[in-house]
Parts: structure tokens; C-alpha cells; sequence
């Protein structure tokens, strides 16, 4: 069986928006799963990631791609489901921090460092300083100040979010995770939290989506690298006697 099968890849994604086309692994089979990322990892157009893996898909990844990177790690989270990196852009200047209000946004957390080491960006993750003990958010922030982009992953109320927004000038990143007791449902109160933040400028995604929260960074990363990329124009001596 062919990829033409069953999918048709977006081989032109990467050099036409500046984002991978990752392959989302609920709903297909291991075998779908290992021969798209081989078709891609053939065509060489950019970074080959593959998000929501299963432990059976990341097992057959790690076999077809011995190199892959897992986040998070197996060792750390061995049931999760994992972004697999197979292939990754070189390096970059740019660092993104990932702070995380709780250890258990750290899934989620993990999808957002996976997709941004496949194209290439930097990433520290800040864990566990909610605003139940606001004393350890506030000893980051001089770190978390340093980022071009901070992404916040955070459950329960999603306070953390407006916190952040209104101690910093980058730009920030709110994932809502589904963590949460009760009224949290689901990760919808926090998502309408950060929605309703009294912190101007602070964009949202959805529930848990640490992919689409990373992609919005890299979008933010290369439109500011081009800028600066961009050659300056020379005064004429006439502009400059006005």
C-alpha cells in the first residue's frame, strides 16, 4: 500500500508557510503512521514530526528511525502520548520558554518543546509555578523576560496567564490544558479564562494544543528573523539635507 492510499501529503507546506505538515497519529495505523513520515523523510522539504503518537506508534518509529526524538521522554512519561521528531531544521538563535503552571501541563508542554526542536528553535521549560505559590513565578521572571516568545501551559483557572501578561512584554502563548478538579471542565474554564484575560494582547489556542501554541511562536519567530534580515536603505544626501 502507497501513501496515495490513504493521504495526500502537503510535501510544499514547509517552504510555502514556514511550518511542518505534521502527521496527527489518532486515527491511523502504525504502519500509515511509519510510511508517511518515510515519504516525507524521502522528500527532504523540512522537518518530519509526528504528533499524539501512541506508545505501539512510537515504538515503530524508534524502529524505522532510530535517531527520532520523543517528547516527552519514555522514561519519563511512558503512556503519553508523544510528538516524535524525525527529522529536525538546524538550529537557531531564537529561544522560546515553555512555563508550565503545574508538572501535569507538562504533556502538553512536551508537544509545544517537539514542535519547535523540528524546526529548529531553542526552548527552556519553566515547570510547575502556578499562582498557588506565586513566590516561584515571580523568582523566573527575569528568565522568562529573556524569551522572544513565551508559551503558557496551564489547567485548573488558567491564572498564571494574566499574571504573566501583565509583568511582560513578550509576546505570550495561553494553552488551556484539560487539568482540573470539578468546575475546570474539561479545560474549558481555563480556556475561558485566558479568553476574558484582563491582560491586553495575550493570545489563546485551544485545549491542550501545544502543537498549534508552538506553531503560532515559529510564525511570530520567522516573520521578526526576516524583518531583521531585510537590508537596510541608505539615505540619499538630499533625505538627508531635509
Amino acid at each position: 500500500m502507497s501513501t496515495g492510499d490513504f493521504a495526500e501529503v502537503d510535501h510544499g507546506r514547509f517552504p510555502r508557510i514556514g511550518l511542518p505538515e505534521a502527521i496527527y497519529g489518532p486515527g491511523k495505523t502504525e504502519n500509515q503512521i511509519v510510511q508517511l513520515a518515510m515519504e516525507m523523510d524521502a522528500q527532504g522539504q523540512g522537518p518530519v514530526l509526528v504528533t499524539r503518537a501512541n506508545s505501539a506508534a512510537v515504538a515503530s518509529l524508534l524502529r524505522a528511525f532510530p535517531g527520532a526524538m520523543v517528547y516527552p521522554g519514555r522514561d519519563q512519561f511512558p503512556d503519553a502520548l508523544a510528538t516524535v521528531v524525525i527529522a529536525a531544521n538546524d538550529n537557531r538563535p531564537e529561544k522560546v520558554g515553555i512555563v508550565t503552571a503545574g508538572t501535569t501541563d507538562l504533556v502538553v508542554a512536551n508537544e509545544a518543546a517537539g514542535t519547535l526542536s523540528a524546526c529548529g528553535i531553542g526552548f527552556d521549560l519553566i515547570c510547575d509555578v502556578g499562582v498557588a505559590g506565586i513566590h516561584r513565578l515571580l523568582s523566573k521572571i527575569d528568565q522568562i523576560r529573556k524569551f522572544d516568545v513565551v508559551i503558557v501551559v496551564a489547567g485548573m483557572e488558567g491564572a498564571i496567564t494574566s499574571v504573566l501578561g501583565g509583568l511582560i512584554s513578550n509576546p505570550i502563548i495561553a494553552v488551556p490544558t484539560s487539568t482540573g478538579y470539578g468546575a475546570s471542565q474539561g479545560g474549558q474554564t481555563a480556556m475561558m479564562a485566558m479568553l476574558a484575560s484582563c491582560a491586553p494582547g495575550v493570545s489563546v489556542v485551544g485545549v491542550d494544543n501545544g502543537f498549534g501554541a508552538a506553531c503560532g511562536a515559529i510564525r511570530i519567530i520567522n516573520l521578526l528573523s526576516a524583518k531583521h534580515q531585510e537590508p537596510q536603505e541608505v539615505p540619499t544626501v538630499a533625505e538627508h539635507q531635509n
